[in-house]
């Protein structure tokens, strides 16, 4: 600033009357400690770019003595001079874009945008901070839930988001982002799965209520067993050995479940022959316990993605995700034994489809633990 302060006074069509006021009244421009350039941490790119353009145009007018148009430059508008300049600016209407009053205006405006600049800064580290805290898991799915609420919407009731919010937030604060990601797969991909020919199985009365979006019951039966493993994985039972395992059985949950969505959307869908799991025989489209080949491999492909986005997230290794793999398709298995068997039956009508759903999931889980155990073992 003095720089280019003592370039223009020196070298205008009024320069030398200047330079016979101002050794009167000169004095050193004080600049705060909390405004110095030494001390400011980060500047603005365009403050550099504009202090490039100052020094240009303050040193091009050593090589043209006079120019009174100089004197209209519109400097660009910086925050380190204040009101403690003592130099009478008011006597110099030509150097308006000095007043101090002037640059009080400009200060607040380029102090303020810093300060925005901060905010978002420290929300970027919050939701990046390793490992995941509380605090990162709600502002991360404040932000997503907000950005994503078109889809939500279409896949899930009003309760079911506020359920889905709070799943959302423990799996953050237990897996991090990348358990964050596999549950947002599952429910991208089950969605979809769900509305497939919808018209079609609404016509048959197999669809799903409300068009297939999901209530708060549906959100807890599906991951009833993924919550159970996050709670573990926080308050760390088991100690180190076995924060690996949960988060396995969380992976596992989550296969098992969406295995189970698909290859039931997809049998209704597209299903040509569907048989009784405990007879064989065949039977309509939608009945509890059925399954059909169309389906059955819907299920295989959609946990064998799963359990590849966990291994591509770091979250299970390759023998990991096989277990996962396998885990869900015996798991899908015992639920269509349960179905075809109990569910619906005179003594259990407790049993609905979101019982049923925590039974399978957490036998998925289970499974999994063991079979990692017992590779471990051997």
């Amino acid at each position: 600033e003095l720089i280019y302060l003592g370039l223009l006074l020196t070298h205008n069509s009024k320069s030398k009357d200047l330079m016979c006021k101002l050794p009167q009244q000169r004095t050193l421009v004080p600049v705060p400690a909390t405004h110095g350039l030494l001390t400011t941490p980060r500047l603005p790119e365009s403050y550099v770019r504009s202090s490039k353009a100052s020094l240009k145009m303050a040193f091009s007018t050593l090589s043209m003595p006079r120019l009174p148009l100089l004197l209209h430059f519109q400097r660009p508008k910086l925050s380190f001079l204040t009101s403690n300049l003592q130099t009478p600016f008011d006597q110099f209407p030509h150097l308006s874009t000095l007043n101090p009053r002037h640059h009080q205006r400009s200060s607040m405006k380029a102090q303020a945008s810093v300060s925005d600049l901060g905010i978002v800064e420290r929300a970027i580290q919050l939701v990046q901070s390793s490992p995941p805290t509380w605090q990162s898991a709600l502002l991360s799915n404040i932000i997503i839930f907000t950005l994503g609420s078109p889809l939500l919407v279409s896949g899930l009731s009003l309760s079911g988001i506020g359920a889905a919010f709070l799943l959302g937030t423990l799996t953050w604060r237990a897996f991090g982002s990348s358990g964050f990601l596999l549950v947002a797969t599952y429910f991208v991909i089950g969605t979809a799965a769900t509305k497939v020919k919808m018209a079609q199985k609404e016509a048959q009365g197999v669809a799903e209520k409300r068009k297939g979006r999901r209530g708060p019951g549906s959100v807890i039966g599906s991951s009833a067993a993924g919550c159970v493993c996050a709670f573990l994985s926080i308050n760390g039972v088991g100690g180190e050995a076995f924060t690996r395992l949960w988060e396995l059985a969380f992976v596992a949950s989550f296969c098992t479940k969406l295995s189970d969505t698909v290859s039931s959307e997809i049998g209704k869908a597209y299903g040509k022959t569907t048989y009784l799991v405990t007879t064989f025989k065949v039977v309509p489209r939608g009945t509890e316990g059925a399954v059909s080949a169309e389906g059955t491999l819907a299920g295989l492909l959609a946990s064998v993605l799963l359990a590849f986005v966990g291994y591509l997230k770091g979250q299970i290794n390759i023998p990991g995700a096989a277990i996962c793999v396998v885990a869900a398709q015996i798991a899908n298995f015992g639920e269509s034994l349960i179905g075809a068997s109990l569910q619906e039956k005179e003594g259990f009508r407790w049993l609905n489809n979101d019982v049923v759903n925590v039974i399978n999931i957490s036998l998925g889980s289970i499974l999994a633990v063991l079979m990692q155990k017992i590779i471990l073992q051997s």
